[in-house]
């Protein structure tokens, strides 16, 4: 009962609102001649317009949120140092239990850990290859890590045989020619002096960042502390890892606030500014695509709504002649459009959204990992970002098809009687 009543409320809207019931008689019943082409293309290029505006937001996003994730994976967010300018991978830090526990209290704070890093030179197979090691300590949160691993597995820090196991990159794999379950030695020089350790291939991962896949090895941070005859405490720098990354400003001054006047927090963004200045750059791509593509569905939508008004010029007259307002008509021109608006946008977010999600479970799309560093189209969007889009495009497309609909006011009923 409650559907009928629903019904018949619309009913009674549209036979209130004439212009819309008016509209509604043209898009579905009327005859149209040489516009029908012209509907038909303006529906495709707002179809494609969406197509274009959603993947290019999608896989911007996208492309940015694995590169930062990456950078972030590798370096995290903050990184606490020394502020010496002498300060180099043998110079001990140590923070204080309080001092970490104020850290791991700020709000947006996951956690903090310490490690430390040390060149070493690898000499397998007749290949030689410095690298930089990074220790990690042993409650060390190997999340990322786990992601990039593509043979083997992650270290097992809390085993008696933590300081002898490695990961190494497999372009180091390929290079050295060494698998996992492999043994090597590593050669380290300090003070005119060379010290050796033995490891084993504990694992191997692949970022498809050309920076951290030739220079970085990840290790135990105790094998360090043994080279460096550091205490147990003792490390060469801390890591801080937060859940909002938009606050990231924030989080690294207030962690500044903490820290003794002898220590700096240096966030990612700030550590890694080239990397991330381009990432921004490539939001003016966005927004050439956005507007590039709204002109193109414009002119369409002018278009059609030109020659639709050109096709109705004696209904236009008739109109007049019984006593309807230009402003009326205009109305019934602007609903027409709004309808292939409508219909373009919706052909568009389908056809948008499928390619979405078949890319999301399937990476049909893929690149060149040695230019864009990732192996697939990435893509990332959501339902609000879809929506304001969307709105976007219906907003400017109705104002600026105000415009030429004032040429209804131009047709004279009594010309366009006469000369039918």
């Amino acid at each position: 009962m409650q559907i009928l009543l629903t019904l018949r409320s619309y009913k009674l809207y549209f036979s209130l609102n004439f212009p819309l019931f008016l509209a509604g008689r043209i898009i579905f019943k009327g005859q149209r001649t040489f516009s029908k082409l012209i509907v038909r293309v303006t529906i495709g290029a707002l179809a494609l317009a969406i197509i274009a505006i959603l993947l290019s937001v999608a896989i911007l996003r996208g492309f940015k949120d694995e590169i930062t994730e990456k950078q972030r994976g590798f370096f995290s967010d903050v990184i606490l140092t020394k502020q010496e300018l002498g300060a180099n991978d043998a110079t001990a830090i140590s923070l204080d239990e309080a001092v970490i526990a104020k850290i791991q209290s700020l709000p947006n704070v996951v956690s903090i850990s310490s490690f430390a890093t040390k060149v070493g030179i690898m000499n397998v197979n007749g290949e030689v290859e410095g690298v930089i090691l990074k220790g990690l300590e042993q409650g060390y949160n190997q999340q990322y890590l786990a992601k990039t691993i593509i043979q083997g597995d992650t270290l097992a820090l809390s085993t008696d045989n933590a300081d002898n196991q490695l990961l190494i990159s497999s372009y180091l794999s390929n290079r050295l020619k060494l698998k996992v379950g492999d043994d090597f030695i590593m050669s380290f020089v300090d003070d005119n002096r060379t010290r050796k350790r033995k490891f084993v291939v504990k694992g191997i991962f692949r970022t498809n960042s050309e920076e951290l896949d030739k220079n970085y090895v990840i290790g135990s941070l105790g094998v360090i502390r043994k080279l460096n005859n550091l205490g147990d405490r003792d490390a060469g720098a801390y890591e801080v890892r937060v859940k909002d990354f938009t606050l990231l400003d924030q989080t690294t001054a207030l962690i500044s606030d903490e820290l003794p006047i002898d220590m700096k927090a240096t966030n990612v963004v700030e550590q890694l500014s080239d990397i991330f200045n381009w990432l921004k750059m490539l939001d003016m791509n966005d927004d050439i695509i956005f507007v590039l593509m709204v002109i193109v569905a414009v002119i369409n939508m002018i278009s059609s709504l030109l020659i639709t008004i050109l096709e109705r010029t004696f209904l236009i007259g008739m109109l007049k002649a019984l006593g309807m307002v230009n402003k009326e008509i205009r109305k019934v021109f602007l609903y027409n459009s709004l309808y292939l608006i409508g219909l373009g946008l919706f052909f568009g977010n389908a056809i948008a959204l499928v390619l979405y999600f078949v890319q999301q479970q399937t990476k049909i799309f893929t690149l060149d990992p040695t230019i864009y560093y990732i192996e697939y189209v990435p893509l990332s969007i959501d339902f609000a970002t879809v929506v304001i889009l969307n709105l976007s495009i219906v907003f400017i497309a109705l104002i600026t098809l105000f415009i030429p609909s004032m040429l209804i006011s131009r047709i004279s009923p009594i010309k366009t009687i006469q000369f039918k």
